[in-house]
């Protein structure tokens, strides 16, 4: 959102007032601050728009983080489902039974978003809760190998940035310390020594330049060095799970040079339109247009509605 954000029931806009941000609630429409505060300032209320007119509390207000209220919405639900749907593919036995799962997740989601079936589908969903108390409250700090892996890879580089810090500000100071090292022998030569102020000058420059690139040259191999190994992060999972994902590519012998070939992209579906044809075929009528500052930037509106089709078609054919 830029300077086109404008709250619908005051008309303020972000050029008007800098500061204004909008809120929304469960039913994604959305106010700024102000009118929250003013509509809802005895904790509860009504959503101002004519169409909508649902029971909303003020505690349940967020900012807004995208312009369709309806993506907000799911965003809000999806949430919130999945904070009590929280089962891993470990939990099922077959593949089958976990994308069934899934399944049902998504179809509560845009039920609850799309106003389909609401009652019986919060029904469900506090029936799912209650029969599943124990296993949701368990399976909340449990985490999937994915997010393991991820977790590792993130608490290493936290280590690695501390040490580095650390590293760095031992490094100023021992530079600090040879500078000032260098400086008062350099007075005590001109001070002292017979040889000609040029040559001792020329001397020094010398030895400076000498000590200053071989600290370049094992500045990286120290910090490796002094690394220590880190057993275990904060969830408790020992590092080096996981690590032997990742496995060095092998070899391969010299052979004829690389040729380019375009990718063939298989969907398994219906064949997508085209990046070029996508505004003359009308699949732009509700895709926000670019503004300057995205052209500016190199950014058309056609790539992320092409990639929506991309993902809305892939899989439709898939056969298992």
């Amino acid at each position: 959102m830029d300077e086109d954000m404008k709250c619908p029931h005051c008309g303020s806009t972000k050029y008007r007032n800098p500061s204004l941000k909008l809120m929304v609630n469960v039913c994604g429409h959305a106010l700024c601050e102000t009118c929250v505060e003013r509509l809802f300032s005895k904790g509860s209320g009504q959503c101002p728009q004519e169409s909508c007119g649902a029971a909303l509390r003020r505690t349940h207000f967020r900012i807004q983080l995208f312009d369709d209220h309806l993506v907000e919405k799911e965003m809000f639900h999806r949430k919130d489902v999945l904070r009590h749907y929280n089962k891993k593919q470990e939990d099922f036995e077959s593949l089958q039974e976990y994308n069934d799962y899934l399944e049902e997740i998504e179809e509560i989601v845009f039920n609850l978003t799309n106003g389909i079936d609401v009652t019986a589908t919060t029904k469900k969903l506090e029936t799912y809760k209650t029969e599943n108390q124990n296993q949701i409250i368990k399976n909340r700090g449990k985490l999937s190998k994915d997010e393991e892996l991820i977790e590792e890879l993130l608490e290493q580089e936290k280590q690695e940035s501390i040490l580095r810090n650390q590293y760095f500000l031992n490094e100023d100071k021992e530079m600090i310390k040879n500078k000032t090292r260098l400086r008062e022998s350099l007075v005590d030569e001109l001070m002292f020594s017979d040889l000609p102020a040029q040559q001792i000058l020329a001397t020094h420059v010398t030895e400076q330049r000498l000590q200053s690139t071989s600290g370049e040259v094992t500045k990286g191999a120290d910090i490796k060095s002094i690394a220590p190994k880190v057993q275990m992060f904060s969830t408790g999972i020992t590092i080096g799970k996981g690590s032997n994902v990742f496995v060095p590519i092998a070899k391969q012998s010299e052979g004829q040079l690389y040729r380019y070939s375009s990718p063939q992209l298989d969907l398994n579906g219906p064949e997508c339109p085209k990046l070029a044809s996508l505004q003359s075929e009308g699949y732009l009528k509700n895709v926000k247009p670019s503004s300057v500052q995205d052209l500016s930037g190199g950014f058309l509106s056609h790539y992320p509605c092409h990639r929506a089709l991309q993902e809305a078609f892939c899989g439709l054919y898939f056969q298992p």
